[in-house]
């Protein structure tokens, strides 16, 4: 191990994964390259939960070219559980998660650390349902599905795309976080019980899965009504937070500048 690979990034990113052999290759080196390309002194974290395609494998071989941490799990233990294995993993004191499978663009990676290095955010999220946002590859039931799930979660949070898998947040806020999301509703989870003071929404196009199964099915989408219910209890049990939450357009996340005036939103549910 060399001496730089012992100091703290500066930002880590969380890949949970489950057979996704074929194109994890072509993440990572789409990652290195935006990190290299922006000056970050970056890191990935790849949390695999026992894939019977050999992706664990491919993960350790890369994490021999790449500043890589692998986390290999018994079996599929949830995304969520995932993600919080993988955050403590990291040495960065800002870290993100990515879908395996490139429907994330890591080419917005350095925007959005940059959102958060200069506005002192606590989440950054990159959303599909502001101006600047949207899918592509989705039919329309699978679109419903997820716009209706975000309308849904507006019962505990402001945030327009609280089910986003794409997202970074200071790895100090979400270490502590008691989670009870089996499935793959983290960003909501830690929103909600990380209790962040300041939010910010980018915009970003999210461009659907070319292989394999949607992660929605009616499994998860019980799941996900129960996981409200849970997260409505505990906003009812917490002290009323003011929490600043702001959106960025394209040409504010492209430039850089500093944002407008935020507005100040109280906790939903709290009279």
């Amino acid at each position: 191990m060399t001496a730089a690979t012992l100091q703290s990034a500066a930002l880590a990113i969380v890949v949970p994964t489950y057979n996704e052999r074929d194109r994890l290759k072509d993440l990572v080196e789409k990652i290195f390259s935006t990190y290299t390309g922006a000056g970050i002194d970056g890191e990935i974290v790849i949390v695999d939960d026992n894939s019977p395609d050999g992706t664990g494998a491919l993960a350790d071989e890369l994490a021999g070219r790449y500043r890589i941490k692998v986390v290999h799990r018994a079996g599929k233990l949830g995304l969520g559980t995932a993600v919080i294995e993988g955050f403590i993993a990291a040495s960065a004191p800002i870290v993100g998660v990515m879908d395996a499978d490139l429907s994330h663009p890591p080419g917005l990676l350095p925007g959005m650390l940059a959102v958060m290095q200069s506005t002192s955010a606590d989440f950054v999220i990159g959303s599909r349902y502001i101006p600047g946002g949207g899918t592509r590859g989705w039919g329309l039931g699978r679109l419903l599905m997820s716009r209706f799930a975000c309308l849904l979660a507006r019962s505990v949070t402001p945030i327009r795309d609280a089910t986003s898998g794409f997202f970074l947040i200071r790895r100090d806020l979400a270490r502590d976080v008691r989670i009870s999301a089996g499935g793959f509703k983290i960003c909501l989870e830690l929103l909600v019980r990380g209790r962040p003071a300041s939010v910010v929404e980018v915009p970003y196009e999210f461009v659907g899965r070319t292989a394999g199964e949607s992660k929605m099915n009616t499994k998860e989408a019980l799941g996900y009504l129960k996981q409200l219910g849970e997260l409505r209890r505990f906003v009812a049990s917490q002290p009323r937070l003011s929490q600043t939450h702001r959106q960025l357009s394209s040409e504010e996340l492209a430039s850089h500048r500093p944002f407008s005036t935020p507005t100040t939103r109280p906790d939903p549910l709290r009279p």
